[in-house]
């Protein structure tokens, strides 16, 4: 995953944490790459353009669906779609996490 600007480390301590995505912040693809944009009046700052690679689209796309979401939600949810361990599927949902709420894109 890449994303624009550097910011503070962020921690999601609690896996049970609701989140839910900003409606400003859309998914759309871009020259057939992943780009979280956002849009409105915000738009204008484009250090708010993200790129995701295919698994961070997906647990994206998962967290929209879901509407309020935790991080154990989307876990579960990437260890029912992939063969992946519970462990490594918790590690990739809470590094996507903490990179997207350091930009602020959570309620």
């Amino acid at each position: 995953m890449v994303l624009a600007a550097p910011h503070q480390k962020v921690f999601i301590s609690n896996l049970q944490t609701i989140m839910r995505i900003k409606n400003d912040f859309v998914l759309r693809e871009v020259c057939g790459e992943n780009v979280i944009m956002c849009e409105g009046l915000k738009a204008i700052d484009f250090r708010k353009i993200l790129a995701l690679n295919e698994s961070a689209a997906w647990i994206w796309k998962e967290a929209q669906a879901q509407g309020d979401f935790t991080v154990e939600s989307l876990t579960e949810r990437l260890c029912e779609e992939y063969e992946v361990s519970t462990e490594e599927a918790r590690s990739c949902v809470t590094e996507l996490i903490e990179k997207l709420d350091k930009e602020g894109v959570f309620e």
